[in-house]
């Protein structure tokens, strides 16, 4: 056997074991959600495929899952929209404009995410109920937006100074604005870096807890973490098989994001956010 092929045999086997390690959880989570009882994997319990439990969390109004994945994606994508479109007007000044200190402010932006939600949320929970926004969209798009802007800012910060000033120059020689610049001109060059920090700006609020938890009381605006970690059934029981059903449909939203903006994820990712 040449060199060449027990090279590629061995990548290969390689790929393989680390997709199956990857995707184990996953498959373990479906076919929890696929059995009739969740311990199936004793050797006295046998696998009995159904979907009962799939069609129980898709149709049961007393569980909420359709309410709570809609609130989910909608105060996500509210949320990386707005915290792309902050985080592109500042990377815009801090890699086009002649800012003092510039290196300070990227790392006072980076120092203010280390705080620890936990720290903060008891303070907010005090502002959301005075102004009235517990069990809101706002309640949670605010410290989303927030939460997601350091990240966001680092990015497109990377992203945007590989982008030529030359074409700044030509543009401010056309005519245009420095907002026209960055909307006709910079994000457009830079929609790969772009995508990728929407879509990682979308999972982390996708996956957040602790503020949906203290923040929402019901169904209204819950998301789904919090909804599913709530389920219940009717005397006090953990109902694994509904949990792992509603959790593996919960993955389904962001695995056709990641699908469909692959290609441009995996280009703003090594040619922007790699290089500072």
């Amino acid at each position: 056997m040449s060199e060449e092929r027990l090279k590629a045999i061995l990548l290969g086997l390689g790929a393989v074991l680390t997709l199956l390690f990857a995707l184990s959880p996953f498959l373990y989570m479906v076919l929890t959600g696929m059995s009739r009882y969740a311990d199936f994997l004793r050797p006295e319990r046998p696998l009995e495929i159904t979907a009962d439990h799939y069609l129980t969390v898709l149709t049961a109004g007393s569980l909420h899952f359709m309410a709570y994945l809609r609130n989910s994606l909608v105060v996500s994508a509210v949320s990386a929209v707005c915290a792309v479109f902050a985080a592109s007007l500042a990377a815009y000044a801090l890699t086009r404009l002649t800012l003092p200190g510039k290196t300070l402010i990227m790392l006072f932006t980076l120092s203010v995410s280390l705080f620890p939600p936990v720290s903060l949320v008891s303070y907010l929970f005090k502002f959301m109920a005075g102004v009235g926004w517990i069990n809101t969209y706002p309640a949670l798009i605010l410290p989303y937006v927030a939460w997601t802007l350091p990240l966001s800012l680092w990015i497109l910060v990377s992203y945007f100074s590989q982008v030529p000033t030359d074409l700044d120059r030509a543009a401010l020689v056309d005519g245009c604005s420095r907002l026209q610049i960055l909307v006709k001109i910079i994000l457009p060059v830079a929609i790969p870096g772009v995508v990728s920090t929407a879509l990682l700006a979308f999972i982390f609020a996708f996956n957040e807890f602790l503020f949906a938890l203290m923040l929402t009381t019901d169904y209204r605006a819950r998301t789904i973490p919090v909804g599913i970690a709530l389920f219940e059934g009717l005397h006090g029981q953990i109902p694994w098989g509904e949990i792992m059903a509603a959790a593996a449909l919960t993955t389904i939203p962001v695995v056709i994001l990641a699908l469909i903006f692959q290609r441009r994820i995996v280009q703003g990712l090594t040619r922007g956010a790699v290089k500072a």
